[in-house]
């Protein structure tokens, strides 16, 4: 938890001031007890009222002077806990957008979610905790332990038995509770991910009539979370008995041997009053820290976890010296103008399968301007070539050069600027149509907006629905039909005005007629970029200056239509397998 106290830094102020408003009431919370066992000793046994009233507004002014300082430590407690749950939050937030996919992969979503929400809770409360619960109880602690020595040493002896054993039980139990609080962060992880695949998976779910497939799954997930906790429930069941069994055998002693002296006249009753009241705010206080150490104990744990996000380094190495803009755009000649890309013995493999490799000593290259296509069969390497493009992934061997230009030299926000993507799976957003269509270009004007949707066959249905273009949508766009999706994120797309424009399948939800007016809407709007289409239809990439062949991660054929029709039996086997209309027309 020490590792994150930068993020405390900027709040220093009030949080320093708020630990010393809480000492200034538990100071006056002391001295309570003192000026009661003056109305007792010399108030009430010697008939003195005036000394009564006295020392009775006494307390009431000293009172107001603790209600004070107790409402100022929760003010400045509440703000820089608040400030610094914020702050890690949004840090944690950032760092997991910097990630690659490489790294995406390795955290689960549920467990991102987790650390996101959760644990930056956990550090919230235990900052709100040790500013204000474990200051008082501290503070009271060590000052109670002062006032019994003052008010009676030999009574005091008792605390040298009963404090180290509280101190004792408190370390076994922090001993204990930690590993299992760090299993029960793990296992509410997984329950975490198990919902977050079963809600965005729920139409998958019902259409396969796998409810009760899901219930049992969660199920266990639930299972196991609740093992967890009632394990380290049931490590800490002991603590509280044994300090209320340490507390009353304390208090029994204390009266025992305290009204011996009383009865003798070497200690006044009111003294002995005011004894057991310390003494018992010693042993309560040792109760409080005992809950806040095991609070501590589980915080420790979620701070691990939300350092190994932070300490993550992005596995994407930016170049040491930023190219401008200006030197990018010259290099990949004008944005409009398209520009040149080159695999050059690619190669790519994921880290949980690292004798699979997905692409092997690829290499191809388009010059600006060109159309490529790339055909395969899933599987074969074809997203996982694109997504190398604007480094999602880091090719694993060989490079990628773009104008001439080696895309590790880029810096990564320069390189995707120059990039527009349309993914496998259309991703849309919560919010307008037009806040979606300018996601990536939020300066983009009207008629931009328009021509954009026009050109990928988006416009017309955009403008029957009753609000036209600011529509709502649900979340990742689930009011439209996959067909709609798809029409928006192209449109999405070609409104950057990219010189290179990558389209991974992205017309699969849409019928032949319109899939063949979207490409040739993009022949105008796009006109003299650079395209890479890839395509599961022969149709979408029949007039490709190039189409690349995948098999199993190598590049089988590649050539145009007509030259893979005479030369590529692969090529052949899939145009047979499309035998529709749309090979007939074209083959």
């Amino acid at each position: 938890m020490w590792k994150l106290r930068s993020f405390v830094k900027p709040y220093w102020l009030i949080t320093l001031l708020a630990p010393l408003l809480m000492v200034m009431e538990v100071w006056m919370d002391l001295t309570q007890p003192r000026l009661m066992a003056a109305i007792v000793n010399h108030g009430v046994a010697d008939g003195n009222l005036a000394l009564v009233w006295s020392t009775g507004l006494h307390m009431l002014g000293v009172a107001f002077v603790g209600l004070v300082g107790g409402v100022g430590c929760t003010f400045f407690t509440v703000k820089a806990a608040q400030n610094f749950g914020a702050d890690l939050r949004l840090s944690v937030f950032e760092k997991v957008q910097s990630f690659s996919f490489r790294q995406l992969d390795t955290f689960s979503t549920g467990s991102l979610i987790t650390r996101l929400t959760g644990d930056v809770m956990q550090m919230l409360n235990i900052l709100q905790i040790l500013l204000r619960q474990f200051v008082r109880e501290a503070s009271l602690l060590i000052g109670s332990i002062v006032m019994a020595i003052v008010i009676s040493p030999r009574l005091s002896l008792i605390l040298l038995v009963v404090v180290p054993i509280q101190f004792l039980i408190l370390y076994v139990l922090m001993k204990r509770s930690t590993p299992l609080f760090r299993l029960m962060q793990a296992r509410l992880d997984r329950v975490n991910t198990v919902m977050q695949e079963s809600t965005s998976g729920i139409r998958v779910i019902k259409a396969f009539v796998r409810a009760a497939f899901e219930r049992t799954r969660f199920g266990k997930a639930n299972t196991a979370l609740l093992d967890a906790s009632l394990s380290s429930a049931r490590a800490l069941a002991t603590s509280g008995p044994l300090m209320t069994l340490i507390l009353n055998v304390s208090i029994v002693a204390v009266l025992w041997f305290g009204g011996g002296q009383t009865w003798s006249g070497s200690m006044a009753i009111g003294d002995l009053a005011a004894f057991i009241i310390y003494i018992t705010q010693v042993l309560f206080s040792l109760v409080s820290i005992s809950n806040t150490l095991m609070n501590i104990s589980r915080a420790q744990v979620s701070a691990e976890r939300i350092r190994e996000v932070l300490d993550t380094e992005p596995d994407m190495n930016e170049p040491v010296q930023e190219r401008s803009d200006a030197e990018v755009h010259s290099e990949m000649n004008s944005p409009m103008l398209g520009c040149e890309l080159e695999f050059e013995h690619v190669s790519f493999v994921y880290d949980s399968a690292p004798d699979q490799p997905v692409l092997e000593d690829v290499s191809f290259k388009v010059l600006p301007g060109q159309t490529i296509g790339i055909l395969g069969a899933t599987g074969s390497g074809k997203s996982t070539l694109v997504s190398l493009i604007p480094r999602l992934y880091d090719a694993t061997k060989g490079r990628i050069l773009l104008g001439g230009v080696d895309i590790k030299e880029m810096p990564v926000e320069q390189l995707r600027g120059q990039i527009g993507i349309v993914l496998q799976q259309s991703i849309l957003f919560s919010g307008t149509i037009r806040e979606n269509l300018l996601f990536g270009r939020p300066g983009a004007t009207e008629a931009e907006i328009e021509a954009a949707a026009k050109a990928a066959e988006a416009d017309s249905f955009i403008r029957k629905l009753p609000e036209g273009y600011e529509a709502k949508l649900g979340q990742r766009g689930v009011n439209l039909s996959g067909g709609q999706k798809q029409r928006i994120a192209i449109a999405r797309a070609l409104l950057l005005r990219s010189p290179l424009l990558v389209l991974d399948d992205s017309t699969s939800a849409i019928d032949l007629g319109t899939e063949k007016r979207i490409q040739r809407s993009l022949l105008q709007l796009m006109a003299g970029s650079t395209r890479i289409i890839i395509a599961q239809r022969v149709s979408s990439v029949l007039h490709a200056d190039q189409i690349l062949v995948l098999d199993e991660g190598r590049i089988a054929a590649r050539g145009t239509h007509e030259e893979l029709l005479a030369t590529s039996a692969i090529y052949q086997d899939i145009c047979r397998s499309q035998q529709g209309k749309e090979t007939a027309l074209h083959g």
